[in-house]
């Protein structure tokens, strides 16, 4: 089992920044990659970005989050964070860190919330 635990949402303004955390804990070393996923109010869930937990592939982004959000891992910590730059009021929604065990994300946290005021 893997438990994750999200921080670091919070209210902002437009073209503020936050740093979202996702701390592991529990068989991390069964982790193959941990994602960024967000859902707003009345939307689907949709991917943000993931980074390979043991650092064998480059990290993957959405589109509408490429060059405002870094992904990073600090192994040392089991955590991974999401550094959100140039935020828009779009990106307001609830931000899940999901642990894929292979191709499917398998452990979720209990989410954060961020909000972009306009």
């Amino acid at each position: 089992q893997v438990q994750l635990v999200e921080s670091g949402g919070g209210l902002v303004q437009t073209g503020g920044s936050l740093r979202l955390s996702c701390a592991a804990s529990g068989r991390t070393s069964s982790i193959y990659d941990l994602g960024w996923f967000r859902q707003a109010p009345g939307k689907e869930r949709e991917f943000v970005a993931a980074i390979s937990w043991h650092g064998t592939s480059p990290p993957r982004y959405a589109d509408s989050v490429k060059g405002r959000f870094t992904i990073s891992r600090d192994s040392a910590k089991n955590t991974v964070y999401l550094q959100q730059n140039n935020l828009k009021p779009e990106d307001t929604a609830a931000y899940y860190c999901a642990a894929s065990k292979g191709s499917k994300y398998t452990y979720w946290g209990q989410g954060t919330q961020v909000t972009v005021a306009s």
